[in-house]
């Protein structure tokens, strides 16, 4: 007979450490790998190889089409936004004004049954007499009163009298803003950039691929480099020699166009499940277990 053992016993009422972990219980925890990481020479809109690539201040880059099609929808819906916004004020200010004219008729009805309540009202085509037999002021001030409680009357309880708060719609911004940073984009602040591709004998023998390199050291670019682009001329170099020549020259090292430090723009990029730059390289959930059921349920989990 086989010795007893904890991860055998699961006749107990709760769940044990080895049942836990077969289920899948608590903070689940995986490193990303390199399907799952955009590359560098790739659209951030349409996750292709980018044609024609534009790159923002913050430095992602699209390829022209994308953010150009991107943008215009963005204006596009702006505009749709702005006509809502005007055709709601214009009703706002219309509901108001027929708010006072009626606040007026009624300070006006009032008044003239104050002074004329004791007259009969011949409009009454039943000529309705109350319990006293004449038409008198208090009648005539029951009724309305009552339809005015009827009307103000606030009932949580009754869907029809449940009272509604107003919703105040503010005016949408008239800003175009970048998909991936969510900062506010132009299009004169976006400028094209030049990948240098590697024209070798043995890559194009090797690979069928485009193959990029940095123009100055002749190192493959990849997603564990950290790239540095000229938005003064758009040529994209490796971190290393931009801080080790262009840093301190002030010049580019393809063109000899003059160039700033504020025109040097890191490119946004995602890493490789081993060595990569982001903070986006690991997923996460965290799996409870289901009352009665022992199914585990996912959600993503608390950060911390």
């Amino acid at each position: 007979m086989p010795q007893r053992h904890s991860k055998n016993n699961n006749d107990l009422a709760f769940f044990t450490y080895d049942e836990k972990r077969k289920l899948g219980y608590g903070t689940q925890k995986e490193r990303l790998g390199k399907d799952s990481i955009k590359p560098f020479d790739a659209c951030c809109l349409c996750l292709k190889p980018f044609i024609d690539p534009m790159c923002c201040q913050k430095g992602h880059v699209f390829c022209k089409e994308c953010i150009l099609e991107c943008l215009l929808a963005q204006k596009k819906d702006i505009q749709r936004k702005l006509a809502a916004h005007a055709a709601l004020q214009k009703q706002e200010k219309e509901e108001e004004e027929e708010k006072l004219m009626l606040q007026k008729a009624r300070e006006l009805d009032a008044f003239d049954q104050q002074n004329h309540g004791a007259v009969p009202q011949y409009s009454d085509r039943n000529h309705g007499r109350d319990k006293h037999g004449f038409h008198g002021a208090n009648s005539v001030k029951a009724t309305s009163y009552e339809e005015e409680a009827l009307r103000t009357m606030k009932a949580f309880w009754l869907p029809s009298a449940t009272p509604e708060a107003p919703a105040k719609v503010e005016a949408p911004s008239t800003s175009t803003v970048c998909p991936e940073g969510k900062e506010k984009l132009k299009m004169k602040t976006l400028f094209p950039i030049q990948f240098t591709e590697d024209n070798s004998e043995e890559n194009e023998s090797n690979s069928l691929d485009k193959t990029y390199i940095c123009p100055s050291c002749k190192v493959t670019l990849t997603n564990t480099l950290s790239l540095v682009a000229l938005s003064s001329c758009g040529h994209v170099f490796c971190k290393k020699c931009a801080d080790k020549f262009m840093a301190v020259d002030k010049v580019c090292l393809v063109c000899n166009k003059a160039c700033k430090e504020r025109n040097l723009v890191n490119l946004e990029k995602g890493g490789t499940g081993f060595a990569g730059h982001g903070d986006r390289l690991q997923a996460t959930d965290f799996k409870h277990l289901g009352s009665g059921s022992g199914l585990g349920l996912v959600r993503p989990a608390m950060k911390t």
